[in-house]
């Protein structure tokens, strides 16, 4: 199979399976606390989950290079169906835990093994325009995921929305059984001829040396500029929890007749606008650095915090799609520039960012449902992206004073590839 249809395979997988896990954030929040009717048991369950995602990112990376990596993952797909379809058949606490610590492995593993196989599946040149075709997947499945989950559990109440969300999982397991993965570059090295062996010499080297330090965290050995990527993602997790929380909260106070609609009006105009973030790499972006992401996170938590300062619809429309324009940029030089460390430190980065991303995204949530107890909505949202835009101006400042031109390997990413390249 050409790799790019493997590609094509993995990111049709990961699109239907997102989108049942968007309608089950929505599902599987209000079922936990419409069969308990306590807040503590339906907080408990999305920290389990969200946990059972941190846990996942610590040890996916090991796993997915010790493991084949088809029957792992169509092995966990099927895993999660048939996890919903325990909790319609025999819903119960043990069963939501069950559930919960499930999902959270099952997604992560997934999204770890998909980002971090691009380069091998697309080529290096062209990770920029594939990751830009994951974020849209993303994007267009929490649109679809949100906007459904209350038509579908009003057609046919949580037992079909769980359905639902089995069904997904089925499909991508399905597709996934069908990829056909390349074989790894180690197992690659020894049939190569000895003439090209001596011309790679310099990048045999450097993987020995990153082989040697297997044992260690991945912070150990990675370079200085992308631990502070990945911290800044972290940071960024953080705020957004913020303003996920907040949301619900600011949509009642501006619209108590309707709050649904603006809520539904924010999440459209930013998937729309990380949609687009595709378009804007591809065709205009010469290059994705540490910089355009740093630049595009900033953005992102600008226009997040002025979408909480009651403008009319139409602003809050533009400005919602201006972050989620940022967002996108901000998540494909991201992506990008992690996926070019070599194939066997990939798993392991970007299971290490998931853990970030997840602990960070679960601090940000108990501790923005803390201050809005407190305090007004906006001076949290603004407070809690302050902390994102502080840490991006950090991380700028060590970079330029730290570490310039020593990026220990491509750290910058080329968005447009050369005109002989294969588009997909």
């Amino acid at each position: 199979m050409p790799p790019v249809r493997a590609f094509w395979l993995l990111l049709s997988g990961y699109t239907a399976s997102s989108y049942g896990n968007y309608l089950n954030l929505v599902a599987l929040g209000l079922f936990s606390f419409h069969w308990s009717q306590s807040t503590w048991v339906t907080g408990a369950v999305m920290a389990i989950r969200l946990g059972s995602g941190f846990l996942a990112g610590l040890v996916s990376g090991r796993i997915l290079l010790r493991l084949p990596r088809r029957p792992l993952l169509v092995g966990l797909d099927l895993l999660q169906a048939a996890a919903m379809v325990v909790l319609i058949l025999a819903p119960s606490l043990v069963t939501l835990v069950a559930v919960a610590v499930i999902l959270g492995f099952g997604n992560t593993t997934f999204v770890v093994a998909l980002r971090s196989a691009i380069p091998e599946l697309v080529g290096a040149d062209q990770r920029a325009r594939a990751n830009g075709r994951v974020v849209t997947g993303r994007s267009l499945a929490s649109v679809f995921g949100f906007g459904t989950a209350a038509l579908v559990i009003d057609l046919g109440g949580y037992d079909l929305a769980f359905g639902v969300n089995a069904a997904s999982f089925l499909v991508s397991a399905i597709l996934q059984a069908f990829v056909t993965w390349p074989q790894r570059t180690s197992a690659q090295s020894s049939a190569e001829p000895a003439s090209a062996r001596e011309e790679d010499q310099p990048e045999a080297d450097a993987a020995r040396t990153d082989r040697g330090s297997a044992g260690r965290w991945p912070w150990q050995y990675l370079p200085a500029l992308v631990v502070g990527m990945i911290a800044v993602r972290g940071v960024d997790a953080l705020a957004s929890a913020g303003h996920n929380v907040a949301l619900p909260i600011y949509a009642t106070l501006t619209a108590p007749d309707n709050p649904a609609a603006v809520s539904a009006q924010f999440f459209t105009a930013w998937a729309i606008g990380s949609v687009s973030a595709h378009q804007l790499v591809s065709r205009f972006l010469k290059r994705l650095d540490h910089r355009a992401f740093a630049a595009a996170t900033c953005a992102m938590s600008v226009f997040f915090v002025l979408a909480f300062t009651g403008l009319p619809a139409a602003g809050l429309i533009a400005v919602a799609f201006l972050a989620g324009l940022a967002d996108g940029v901000s998540e494909i030089g991201y992506l990008s520039t992690l996926q070019s460390r070599p194939e066997h430190q990939r798993t392991r980065v970007f299971g290490l960012s998931a853990s970030v991303e997840n602990s960070a995204f679960a601090g940000g949530m108990l501790l923005a449902g803390g201050l809005l107890d407190v305090l007004p909505v906006f001076p949290v949202v603004a407070g809690l992206h302050g902390v994102a835009v502080t840490g991006v101006l950090i991380f700028l400042l060590l970079s330029s004073g730290l570490f310039p031109r020593r990026h220990h390997g491509e750290l910058v990413d080329r968005a447009r590839p050369p005109a002989r390249a294969d588009r997909g």
